[in-house]
């Protein structure tokens, strides 16, 4: 048998006007309505929610079939998230990682190592991918600092 070849590493870097407890607990907290803030199509399952973990399957039906992911995230609180996922067209394996900036921001870095599976296609090129998900954290880091503001202007009413 051949030996494999290293999957890709691909980064990403979001920073969010909100501070690091806020976007942890924001950011872990996954739900059914998630695929919205991406304006995604997928449905999302939560199987499984404790302390340390959390289960969740996606599903996407598209022009070209259906496409599943199921994911097991290890939570590490305060500032870390790690998840494994497997999935029709994609296995990857993610590292999340906060940290604190000056004037109460956050920074978030995302590494991740994809691989695709039998029926998922080639992998696209580095520079697209990492476009593709900055996009999509931008859309979440709007929604976080949305929830953000609504809780501190919720703190200082009567």
């Amino acid at each position: 048998m051949a030996p494999r070849w290293p999957a890709p590493t691909y980064e990403v870097r979001c920073e969010f006007d909100a501070p690091l407890e806020f976007v942890y607990r924001w950011c872990t907290d996954y739900t059914p309505e998630d695929a919205r803030y991406e304006s995604e199509e997928y449905e999302r399952r939560i199987l499984r929610r404790s302390r340390g973990e959390v289960v969740y399957e996606d599903l996407e039906e598209t022009a070209r079939g259906w496409v599943w992911s199921r994911h097991v995230v290890r939570l590490m609180p305060p500032s870390r998230w790690h998840s494994d996922s497997v999935g029709s067209h994609r296995s990857a394996s993610l590292d999340y990682r906060l940290s604190r900036l000056p004037g109460g921001r956050t920074r978030l870095v995302l590494k991740v190592r994809r691989r695709p599976t039998p029926i998922g296609g080639k992998n696209p090129s580095k520079s697209q991918w990492e476009r593709y998900v900055s996009l999509s954290w931008a859309r979440f880091r709007r929604a976080l600092e949305r929830d953000y503001r609504k809780t501190r202007g919720s703190a200082r009413a009567p």
